[in-house]
C-alpha cells in the first residue's frame, strides 16, 4: 500500500499500510515535542478510558531529515466531522470523562509548559499581547469591546491549582470516531502539565447548545477555569481573523467561534 499523508502543518502522518503510522515534524519547534510523545504515551495509555497513539520507534536526525522523528501504531477510525457522529452529547461527554481521567493522571515530573508546547497549560496572560493586538485589528469586524471583555476576564480568573496533565490540542481532527462514538485521542504534541484550560476549548469551536451544556457539566471545572477556557479559545480564533493569510472559509469559522464565546461570557457572567 503507498503511503498516505495528513495531518496538521504542524506534523505530517504517514500511513504505512494496515499497522503504521510515521509521524513527521514539520518544522524545529515541533521535533521539541518527539522525545516528549516517546517519553509519556506509554505512561499515559494504560490509565485513561480509550486508545491514544503508541510508539514503536524514534528516528533519528540524518543528512535528508534534520530531526527526531516516530513510528506509531496505527489506530482505525475517521476524524470526528459531526456526520460521523451518532449523538453529540454522548460524544461530547465521552470526551469530558476521558479528560477528567487524563487530569487525575499523577503529573510529577511530567512536562511543564514551555516551547515544546507554545507554552500551553501556562498563564493565559503570555498571549496577552497578541490577543489585544488582534482585537484593535478587528475594530469594525467584531465587538471589540465585548471581546475586551472576555479576555480580560480570562486575565483575571488566574490559575492557583497544582499542575495536572492536559492534552493542548482538543480539536475535531485529534478526535477519531468508530461507529458513532468517540474511539480514540491522537496528537499529544502540545501535551503537558499546568492549567487544564486550554483544553475546553472545543466546548466552542466544536460543541454548541446542549453538547457544549453536558460537556461542561461533565468536565467539573469551576467557573474560572472555564473562564480561562474562553480566553484560551478568543485568543486563537482573533489571530486566525486578524492574520493575513487564513481563507476566507477558515475566517467565516473562526468568526463564529468569537460569537459563541461573546455570547457564553454574557450567559455565565
Amino acid at each position: 500500500m503507498s503511503p498516505v499523508a495528513f495531518g496538521g502543518w504542524d506534523n505530517r502522518t504517514f500511513h504505512l499500510g494496515d499497522e503504521m503510522a510515521v509521524r513527521l515534524p514539520s518544522a524545529a519547534p515541533y521535533a521539541l515535542q518527539v522525545e516528549k510523545e516517546q517519553r509519556w504515551l506509554p505512561k499515559l495509555a494504560p490509565l485513561l478510558p480509550l486508545p491514544i497513539p503508541t510508539p514503536l520507534a524514534m528516528g533519528e536526525p540524518a543528512e535528508f531529515y534534520p530531526w527526531y522523528w516516530s513510528v506509531y501504531r496505527w489506530i482505525e477510525g475517521e476524524t470526528a466531522k459531526t456526520a460521523h457522529i451518532t449523538d453529540l452529547q454522548a460524544f461530547a461527554i465521552a470526551l469530558a470523562d476521558f479528560l477528567v481521567a487524563l487530569r487525575r493522571i499523577d503529573p510529577t515530573d511530567g512536562p511543564a509548559p514551555g516551547q515544546h508546547n507554545f507554552y500551553r497549560g501556562g498563564p493565559v496572560s503570555v498571549y496577552d499581547g497578541e490577543a489585544r493586538q488582534a482585537i484593535a485589528a478587528l475594530e469594525g469586524r467584531i465587538d471589540t469591546r465585548a471581546a475586551t471583555t472576555v479576555w480580560e476576564a480570562a486575565l483575571a480568573a488566574a490559575w492557583h491549582g497544582s499542575p495536572v496533565w492536559f492534552h493542548g490540542d482538543v480539536a475535531w481532527g485529534n478526535l477519531l470516531v468508530e461507529d458513532g462514538s468517540l474511539s480514540a485521542v491522537i496528537d499529544f504534541g502540545t501535551s503537558g502539565i499546568g492549567d487544564p484550560s486550554c483544553d475546553l476549548a472545543i466546548a466552542w469551536t466544536f460543541f454548541e447548545g446542549d453538547s457544549r451544556e453536558a460537556f461542561r457539566e461533565r468536565i467539573d471545572v469551576d467557573d474560572a477555569t472555564w473562564a480561562r477556557g474562553r480566553g484560551w479559545t478568543l485568543w486563537k480564533a482573533l489571530i486566525t481573523v486578524a492574520g493575513h493569510d487564513a481563507n476566507q472559509a477558515e475566517a467565516a469559522g473562526q468568526r463564529r467561534v468569537i460569537d459563541e464565546v461573546l455570547a457564553d461570557h454574557r450567559k455565565w457572567a
